[in-house]
């Protein structure tokens, strides 16, 4: 059964950092390209990063480059994300994903990251 597991969100304030992680299960994690989505409220959901299933290359919105990166640890399962320079902006449901369970439209239930004084 597959199942993806984001933790690591909170209330962080502008400037602050915050390290997300996933955990998935149920599939060969190592074989796929894992990405970071995030979802801001009224906005729609919206591709932040991307890592080869090897780690090898990683992708960035703009909008994050060069204060966010991601990076995996193929032995543990686990995809990151970490945060730094966090800005107001920076507030959404952050939710991790891989190419084929995007396509089938499946989603873990997300972490809800809040950056606010």
């Amino acid at each position: 059964q597959v199942q993806l597991v984001e933790s690591g969100g909170g209330l962080v304030q502008p400037g602050g950092s915050l390290r997300l992680s996933c955990v998935a299960s149920g599939f060969t994690f190592s074989r796929y390209r894992m990405m970071w989505y995030r979802q801001a409220p009224g906005k729609e959901r919206e591709l932040a990063a991307a890592i080869s299933s090897t780690g090898g290359n990683t992708n960035y919105a703009d909008s994050i480059k060069g204060r966010f990166t991601i990076s995996r640890d193929n032995v543990k399962n686990t995809v990151y994300l970490q945060m730094n320079s966090l800005k107001h902006e920076d507030t959404a449901v952050y939710y991790c994903n891989a190419d084929f369970l995007v396509r089938i439209d499946y989603w873990g239930q997300g972490t809800q990251v809040t950056v606010s004084s």
